[in-house]
């Protein structure tokens, strides 16, 4: 039955066929203009951006990875500086740091949530820390308010990793105000990978800030340091998003807000059905903070094995991902002295007890019903 009902981790092709005359007329604009780097549908897409966020200024580069290393560039961070970043994270968040000769301090993570422990933020602050990378990870913000009381506190620098949570709000209790992901620290970083919430038909990315000099340097870095053509005043990179996936991710942005939606939808019918269940956990919500899942993930019970639980979903012919396997301090790459298994509890706890299920905009009741029917009858 599973494979007639063509269950997906994620459903790229039925996407694109709903909304098909756009893309390719998009795309085919392009193609007529031959303006493949740096033509009007960037600019465009900026712009539209910039209104979608409410933010000041959104600079394209060509993925999120680069976006969080150009954001660390742009605010001088030198080689011996130290980036809190969470432990239980894509390697990506990590990654940039070491790249740049800066130092990642790992910090754990809250056990429900996922997010930076903001009580462990405040321990592992020195005087080499330059910043904090809170990641807003499965699509929800970290609890902003405090992080940034946090920051300016030790005056630090606050860049957000928002690849994930991209259209999510944050809504801060102590103001009431609204706010885009990305929007409330110095930087924003988004991946436009195409399997993201708003992601194009190969790689892309974007930074944004609503400091204008601060967004000035952004963009001379991405573009190999130079405000006019072969004037260099900044070591840079070459990092930009390309015609094609700009006109790609116009048209998708349009749609955004339904695709939320939709994602929220399943997000919904699992929280109801799955609740029940006292073998596993739903995700929590922040009360501050909108939800637009780009993961939907499940935390299984201490008597649940959850690899035999991930191998008898694959039976079923039920796709499920794990984020993440391993935590950063265990990877050969990130290996620090001192740190060793047992030194991030909650964050290598996760690493064996989190699963993802399938979560997309074009999930029908038929998949949806097998889903929770089949984790039902697991146990």
């Amino acid at each position: 039955m599973a494979n007639e009902l063509g269950i997906q981790m994620v459903d790229l092709q039925s996407q694109y066929l709903a909304v098909k005359d756009q893309i390719d007329a998009g795309i085919l604009e392009v193609l007529k203009n031959t303006s493949f780097i740096q033509g009007p549908q960037v600019s465009r897409f900026q712009q539209e951006l910039e209104a979608y966020l409410d933010v000041s200024h959104v600079i394209p580069c060509a993925n999120g990875t680069d976006a969080l290393q150009i954001a660390m560039m742009a605010l001088s961070l030198k080689p011996g500086d130290e980036v809190i970043v969470p432990c239980f994270t894509y390697v990506a968040t990590a990654e940039v740091i070491a790249l740049l000769g800066l130092k990642p301090v790992m910090v754990d993570v809250v056990p429900d949530t996922f997010m930076l422990d903001l009580n462990k933020v405040k321990l592992a602050i020195s005087e080499k820390t330059k910043a904090i990378v809170p990641v807003h990870l499965f699509g929800q913000c970290c609890p902003m308010d405090e992080l940034m009381e946090i920051a300016n506190e030790y005056n630090l620098y606050v860049i957000e990793d928002t690849a994930q949570a991209l259209g999510a709000k944050y809504i801060s209790p102590k103001t009431g105000k609204t706010k885009s992901a990305g929007s409330i620290g110095h930087i924003g970083c988004t991946s436009f990978f195409p399997s993201k919430n708003l992601g194009c038909y190969g790689d892309g990315g974007a930074l944004y800030t609503n400091d204008s000099q601060l967004a000035q340097k952004i963009k001379m870095i991405a573009n190999h340091g130079q405000s006019k053509k072969y004037h260099h005043q900044l070591v840079g990179v070459n990092s930009r998003l390309d015609s094609i996936q700009a006109a790609v991710l116009s048209v998708k942005l349009k749609h955004l807000n339904e695709y939320e939606q939709a994602r929220q939808n399943v997000a919904s019918y699992y929280d109801q059905q799955l609740s029940i269940l006292n073998w596993l956990s739903i995700p929590t919500r922040l009360i501050e903070s909108t939800h637009v899942f780009h993961q939907y993930t499940l935390i299984v019970s201490d008597e649940i094995d959850r690899d035999t639980f991930k191998q008898y979903l694959q039976e079923r012919g039920i796709p499920s991902m794990v984020y993440y396997p391993i935590p950063l301090h265990l990877q050969p790459a990130f290996e620090q002295p001192g740190l060793v298994e047992g030194s991030f509890p909650i964050s290598e706890k996760l690493c064996k007890k989190v699963i993802s299920l399938p979560m997309h905009t074009e999930m029908n009741q038929s998949q949806l019903d097998y889903i929770v029917s089949s984790i039902k009858e697991f146990k």
